[in-house]
């Protein structure tokens, strides 16, 4: 019994060890991004949705995915709250391969997931940046080829009425409620995803990662994109695992992958996104995705 106290007492001291390491290297790309995503959603997201709005007077043709992309990378928003601002965007007149861009590139990414995402070094950050663009590009694309006489989403789920929390008349006190909201929906996560590397640093071999998600690079991606879908919960939480994974021997192309299908098929969004397509063109989204992925993942490995 002594001898069990004894090993209990060692393994919670190590984990107690790697899992402050991980804390001390990430809490700060946390919380800041945490503040500067609280700051664009209360004192930038309207003017960010005003500019795409404002699209739709314009005659890009094709290159308006450009845009809408870059515009769905900014928006703040979460996937429940960019579909009912993209149904108001429809109704107007806006057209459907811009918006495809635009919800896929703001699905991917925000500039609180950047921030975050810059804890696992320049290059990983550019990967995601870059493929995330990619994504939102290839969605546009995809749907002016094949829908383009022909309704790809149907938000009649969606009514407009369905509004921002932040409405506090008083902006510091909307952007302070807003960072709270923030900590309450990210922090477990973000605690879990640091408990994660350290029991992944604590007890998975790194010869094993390598093999599993480095050395058969084709493999390896294709580990990544399947174990994006039901491993990835929120975008903090990812961020200690993605940085363990990297140091224990992930390829860079395998992190891309499931940078990709991680927050793509994250069960919030999905529940979203299955109203606003229907069963047939759902079906064809996450095929699209774990294709796109796999191709990313193997591209960054060629590149990288």
């Amino acid at each position: 019994m002594t001898e069990l106290l004894a090993v209990l007492k060692r393994e919670i001291i190590y984990l107690w060890y790697y899992f402050e390491i991980q804390f001390r290297q990430i809490v700060w790309y946390w919380i800041l991004g945490m503040l500067i995503g609280s700051f664009i959603s209360v004192f930038a997201k309207d003017k960010i949705h005003s500019l795409f709005a404002g699209m739709k007077e314009k005659k890009w043709g094709l290159l308006g995915i450009i845009p809408a992309c870059l515009l769905g990378i900014a928006s703040p928003l979460c996937m429940y709250g960019t579909i009912p601002i993209a149904a108001s965007f429809r109704r107007q007149g806006m057209r459907e391969d811009w918006l495809a861009a635009f919800m896929m590139a703001s699905i991917l990414l925000n500039p609180q997931l950047i921030l975050y995402s810059a804890a696992l070094g320049t290059a990983a950050l550019t990967v995601r940046i870059v493929s995330s663009f990619l994504c939102g590009c290839a969605a546009g694309l995809l749907v002016f080829l094949f829908y383009r006489k022909r309704e790809f989403f149907d938000f009649s789920g969606f009514e407009e009425k369905i509004g921002s929390r932040d409405t506090h008349p008083n902006r510091l006190i909307r952007y302070l409620l807003n960072v709270w909201r923030n900590l309450k929906a990210t922090g477990l996560y973000f605690l879990f995803g640091i408990l994660l590397s350290a029991l992944f640093q604590r007890y998975v071999p790194q010869d094993l990662m390598t093999r599993v998600f480095g050395g058969n690079e084709a493999w390896g991606v294709l580990m990544a994109a399947t174990v994006g879908v039901p491993l990835y919960a929120c975008g903090g939480g990812t961020i200690p695992l993605l940085k363990q994974w990297l140091w224990d021997g992930m390829s860079l192309g395998s992190a891309a992958a499931f940078m990709i299908t991680g927050p793509a098929t994250k069960i919030t969004n999905l529940g979203a996104l299955k109203i606003a397509m229907g069963w047939k063109r759902f079906a064809l989204y996450l095929l699209f995705v774990m294709l796109f992925s796999f191709l990313c993942g193997l591209a960054v490995n060629l590149v990288v």
